[in-house]
C-alpha cells in the first residue's frame, strides 16, 4: 500500500480548513501594493506583514486559525541592518578582486578579448558569491516566519543553524549540478531534514524520517523529459530529413520537463510530509495533486490577463484622446516640456503601475489563493488528540527579521 493509498482513523485525526475570501485578499492586495509604489517600495515590509496576518487567520485547522504576529517595522529595521552587512561583503569582494589583478576591467579597452572575458569572470564571481548569501537568508527567513506564528496560542520555533544549512546547501548544490541533477532527491531530502529536525512546536520536536531515494518515484516525469530531450538532440544531428521530429520532440519535451519540475515538487511534498513526525507520535499526511496545481495556473493566468486587459480599457481609451489632441503635428520637444505633455506622461506612467498592482492583486486571489487553499484542505494531521499534551517553549530571538531575505529578495513566500 503506498504513501497515497493508506487509510486514516477519523477520531483522531484533524483535517486543514481555509476560509479566505477572494474580495477581502483583493482589496488588502491592491491597497498595499499601491502604497507600496507609491512610498518606492519602503512600505512592502508592512504589505507583507499585513498579507501574511490575513493568509494565516484564514487557515484554520480544526476550525483554529493560525496567528501572524509579525511587523513591518522589525522587518524594514532588518532590511537595513542586512543591506549595509551585504554592500561590505560585497565591497570587500570586489577588493579583494582588484588585489587579485582584476584591475584591468576599471581601464581596460573593452575591445581587447582578455578584458572582455575578465569582465565576465568578475560579473559571475560576483553573482555566485551570492549564493552562500541566499542559503542564509532562506534559513533566517524560515526561522523568523516560524517565531512569528502561533497555533492554538502556542508558537512555532527554530534552532539557530543557518551557517550549518549554508554549506550544506552549497555543497549539495555542487553534488546535484555535477551529476546532472541525478542526485537533485539527495539535496532535496537532506535540507528538508536539516531544517524540520531543528523546528519546534511549542516543547514538541519535528523530526523529519523516511530515504532520500524514496523522492526518485516523484522524478518520473522530469527523467521523461531528459530522455526526450536527449533524443531530439540525437534526431537533429543523426539527419537533416529528421529535424522536423526532432524540433516537435524538443517542444513536447521543453512542455514535459516543466510539468515534470512541478510534478517533482508536489510528490515530494507528498513523500516527506508522509515521513515527519510531530513529538510524542503525531504525524501528517498531505495529498495536493499535480492536474489541480497546474490548472490552477493555467486558468488563473488567463483569468489575470483579462481581467488586467478589461480594467485598462477605459485608461487606454483616456490615453488615446490625449494622443488624438496633444499630436496634431506639433514639435515632439515642445509637446514633452509642455504640462499638457507631461500631464500624457504622468497618464501612461500611472496605467502602466496599476497594471502592475492590479494584476498582481488578481495573482493573490486566482492564483496564489486556490493553490494555498489545496495544499490546506488536502492536509491532515494523524494524532491531533495529543496536540492538548503540547505546552508553550521560550521564544528563539531573531534579531534581523527577514533582513538578508528582503535585502535579496528571496526566502519568503509571501
Amino acid at each position: 500500500m503506498s504513501y497515497t493509498d493508506a487509510p486514516l482513523v477519523e477520531e483522531d485525526v484533524l483535517h486543514g480548513a481555509y476560509r479566505g475570501e477572494g474580495g477581502r485578499l483583493f482589496w488588502l492586495a491592491l491597497g498595499t501594493g499601491m502604497l507600496t509604489l507609491l512610498t518606492l517600495g519602503i512600505y512592502r515590509f508592512w504589505a507583507k506583514a499585513r498579507i501574511r496576518r490575513y493568509l494565516w487567520s484564514a487557515t484554520a485547522p480544526g476550525g483554529n486559525p493560525f496567528e501572524y504576529t509579525g511587523t513591518g517595522l522589525e522587518k524594514f529595521l532588518g532590511f537595513l541592518v542586512a543591506v549595509v552587512i551585504l554592500a561590505a561583503y560585497l565591497g570587500i569582494l570586489n577588493v579583494l578582486l582588484l588585489f587579485a589583478g582584476f584591475s584591468i576591467i576599471i581601464g581596460g579597452d573593452p575591445a581587447d578579448p582578455m578584458v572582455a572575458l575578465q569582465q565576465i569572470l568578475v560579473l559571475y564571481i560576483n553573482l555566485f558569491a551570492l549564493i552562500p548569501l541566499i542559503y542564509f537568508a532562506q534559513y533566517r527567513a524560515r526561522r523568523y516566519l516560524l517565531s512569528r506564528t502561533r497555533w492554538r496560542g502556542v508558537r512555532f520555533g527554530a534552532e539557530k543553524g543557518a551557517w550549518g544549512y549554508t554549506w550544506r546547501g552549497c555543497l549539495l548544490a555542487l553534488v546535484s549540478a555535477f551529476t546532472l541533477g541525478l542526485l537533485s532527491p539527495l539535496a532535496t531530502f537532506k535540507l528538508e531534514k536539516y531544517t524540520w529536525d531543528r523546528t519546534w512546536y511549542g516543547d514538541a520536536k519535528f523530526s523529519q524520517g523516511g530515504k532520500w531515494t524514496s523522492l526518485y518515484r516523484a522524478m518520473i516525469h522530469v527523467i521523461i523529459g531528459v530522455v526526450l530531450f536527449i533524443g531530439a538532440a540525437v534526431l537533429m544531428v543523426m539527419d537533416e530529413q529528421l529535424a522536423l521530429l526532432g524540433f516537435v520532440i524538443f517542444f513536447v519535451a521543453y512542455i514535459w520537463l516543466i510539468i515534470g519540475f512541478i510534478y517533482y515538487q508536489v510528490h515530494a511534498w507528498r513523500i516527506l510530509a508522509a515521513h515527519k513526525v510531530l513529538g510524542d507520535d503525531i504525524r501528517f499526511r498531505s495529498l495536493p495533486r499535480t492536474g489541480t496545481i497546474i490548472g490552477t495556473y493555467i486558468v488563473g493566468t488567463i483569468a489575470v490577463s483579462l481581467l488586467t486587459a478589461i480594467a485598462l480599457i477605459p485608461v487606454g481609451f483616456l490615453i488615446a484622446g490625449f494622443a488624438s489632441v496633444l499630436g496634431g503635428g506639433a514639435n515632439p520637444n515642445d509637446l514633452f516640456g509642455s504640462p499638457q505633455g507631461i500631464l500624457f506622461i504622468a497618464i501612461i506612467a500611472f496605467a502602466y503601475i496599476f497594471a502592475i498592482v492590479f494584476a498582481g492583486a488578481l495573482s493573490m486571489v486566482f492564483i496564489t489563493q486556490p493553490i494555498l487553499r489545496h495544499y490546506v484542505e488536502e492536509t491532515a494531521v494523524i494524532g491531533a488528540t495529543k496536540l492538548d499534551a503540547i505546552r508553550q517553549r521560550v521564544g528563539d530571538d531573531v534579531v534581523d527579521a527577514e533582513g538578508f531575505a528582503d535585502a535579496l529578495d528571496v526566502g519568503a513566500a509571501f
